[in-house]
């Protein structure tokens, strides 16, 4: 049996349409119905958003002061883009705003437009985030129907490849710096196509170390909980 109360890293594979807390929650319910305990620390390192799935690294315990050091990890993505459609999240949280042609998109562009992103650069985080302004999240500023300035942040792609068999569909593999949006990835991919963009998947595959193919789904962490 796990020791979860001295300390474990769970990697958990998020459900689409949960948060990362609704993930936290729910497994650390389960853990103190397990231990018969009224407390326990667990942790996520790395939000991802609710439209999200995959990897999710959940401490435990003492394991807990470790969040620090795998939320700086760098981080893999797989997803998808669609060019020529934007909204206000640049993902499908909300409707689309704004239709943009296409037509002039050429296979030779969307390589040339890709390579360019890997590197270091100034990102403004989307609007719909969890960002911290004033102390509030930035997506409760945005669902106010306010609109605020959020600064750039410095985040380095090292990775980044396309395939664009099924455009306008663009399926993608980013490996990315810490506090990287990649739904800032599709606004600024389809401004640079002369188009717009918006990411309609996105799924974590590895956070540092750990693996999308080593994690639990919730329900399988839950079944573990009760069978050990």
């Amino acid at each position: 049996m796990i020791d979860f109360q001295a300390g474990y890293t769970m990697l958990v594979d998020k459900p689409y349409e949960w948060t990362s807390f609704d993930a936290v929650n729910k497994l650390r319910w389960n853990i103190k119905q397990k231990l018969g305990v009224k407390k326990i620390k667990v942790g996520h390192a790395g939000t991802l958003d609710p439209l999200a799935t995959g990897l999710l690294v959940i401490c435990t315990g003492k394991n807990t002061k470790l969040i620090e050091g795998f939320t700086g990890d760098e981080k893999s993505y797989t997803g998808t883009f669609l060019i020529g459609k934007t909204t206000p999240s640049y993902d499908l949280e909300t409707a689309f705003d704004a239709t943009f042609p296409t037509e002039h998109i050429t296979a030779e562009l969307l390589e040339k437009v890709s390579h360019g992103f890997v590197g270091v650069q100034a990102q403004v985080p989307p609007l719909f985030s969890a960002k911290q302004v004033d102390g509030q999240r930035a997506y409760d500023i945005a669902r106010a129907g306010k609109t605020i300035e959020l600064k750039p942040n410095q985040v380095e792609i090292i990775e980044f490849q396309i395939t664009q068999n099924r455009f306008p569909e663009i399926d993608f593999f980013i490996k990315c710096s810490k506090g990287t949006y990649i739904r800032s990835i599709a606004r600024d991919f389809g401004l640079a196509l002369d188009s717009g963009a918006t990411m309609i998947a996105l799924r974590r595959t590895a956070s540092g170390p750990f693996k999308i193919e080593d994690a639990k789904t919730v329900e399988e962490w839950i079944t573990y909980l009760k069978e050990n």
